[in-house]
């Protein structure tokens, strides 16, 4: 094998595929990236055995031929090379070293057999259907936020999408909770996914494709199956297996006669949030918000370090109320927002409260308060 590159694409291209690789692995050849050229391409392909991002980009191949090379390393070879240069890369003909070189630099990579690396059969995926990558973002962005991390409740660890139907007409809806908090999102239904299962995209998978979406300005193209989905967008293909889990039913826990509206300046109370729960005990990180006619008062009471306490313009009408919530997940929530303005709908201190963008119906979260 042997193939001239531009730096700059290739550079673009290693990097999307060496994120998905392990820093450890008892495994060694999932540390490399398979190198395929042929036909005026250079195919890179990376997995961790869950997930596999494939890239091709134009390279003038000289002679035909695939390796594999540590993934990492060889990233950090290419990014030091200098900038505007044309790489070359030859395999020696016993086919164990990778000669890379651009200009006077030189260097050369101990590879492994292409015959041992994984393939991951992404197998039939019958549901398909396109989506902007702006609709894509904010799926995604909206809330991933609320994945939980605890690995015993597998099946919370990563989005649920699904296709839902319940009043407002068909929507594609993502949905993510830790138990604490839930956050929701939704838009018109894509042409094609109006049968596709509701399935759960890991953690690590909704990481890779949002530093992916980063570099694509066209639609994506998602194709899925029960047990596995594939994102194409940009010549680039991200390929991951599902959580094989039951996601909850969300729909239990958001709550429907909350009829207490407290309407709040997003930025202000983020801020406000913020600047009280400075003297917050890092455990709990509790804050009271006590409700009164047209009034909020933020409160912090930490026994080891003082109090604090703040107080906001609010639009509220009705009793006066006082509940408690982490305020780590309120700021969480409110740097979601967009609209000015933020919508808590309160039912009393020990139930759950839902909080709404003002200015955009299609977001939701649900957040279970703490005592304080």
């Amino acid at each position: 094998m042997k193939i001239n590159v531009e730096r700059g694409a290739f550079l673009k291209a290693l990097g999307h595929v060496q994120s998905v690789v392990e820093r450890r692995n008892t495994i060694p050849i999932l540390s490399n990236v398979m190198i395929e050229a042929a036909k005026g391409a250079l195919k890179l392909t990376a997995t961790d055995l869950d997930i596999e991002i494939v890239e091709t980009i134009p390279a003038d191949v000289i002679k035909p031929g695939a390796v594999t090379a540590p993934a990492h390393i060889f990233y950090d070879i290419v990014r030091k090379l200098p900038e505007g240069s044309q790489v070359q890369a030859e395999l020696s003909n016993d086919g164990g070293r990778l000669a890379v070189s651009a200009g006077m630099v030189r260097f050369e990579l101990a590879c492994l057999p292409k015959e041992d690396f994984p393939q991951m059969a992404a197998g039939a995926l019958p549901h398909r259907f396109r989506l902007p990558v702006d609709d894509l973002k904010r799926l995604i962005d909206k809330t991933r936020f609320a994945i939980s991390t605890e690995e015993t409740r597998f099946y919370l660890n990563g989005i649920y999408v699904h296709a839902a139907t319940d009043g407002k007409g068909p929507m594609l809806r993502t949905v993510a909770t830790d138990g604490h908090r839930l956050a929701r999102y939704e838009f018109e239904l894509p042409d094609g996914a109006a049968d596709m299962p509701g399935v759960i995209v890991p953690r690590k998978t909704v990481g890779e494709l949002l530093r992916l979406l980063d570099d694509c300005e066209d639609t994506v193209e998602v194709s899925l199956s029960d047990t596995k989905i594939q994102f194409a967008l940009g010549g680039v293909d991200l390929t991951s297996k599902l959580i094989d889990g039951t996601f909850p039913d969300y729909q239990r826990v958001i709550p429907s006669g909350n009829d207490k509206a407290l309407i709040l300046d997003t930025k202000e109370f983020g801020a406000a949030v913020d600047r009280v729960s400075t003297i917050s005990a890092d455990k709990t990180r509790a804050v009271k918000l006590a409700v009164s006619k047209d009034k909020l008062t933020l409160s912090v009471v930490n026994p080891e370090s003082g109090t604090a306490t703040e107080e906001l313009a609010a639009t509220y009408s009705a009793p006066a109320l006082e509940i408690g919530f982490n305020a780590r997940y309120l700021i969480d929530i409110t740097s979601q927002i967009q609209g000015k303005s933020v919508r808590f709908l309160l039912s009393d201190s020990g139930s759950p409260t839902v909080i709404e963008d003002e200015e955009d119906p299609r977001t939701l979260y649900v957040l279970m308060p703490m005592r304080v």
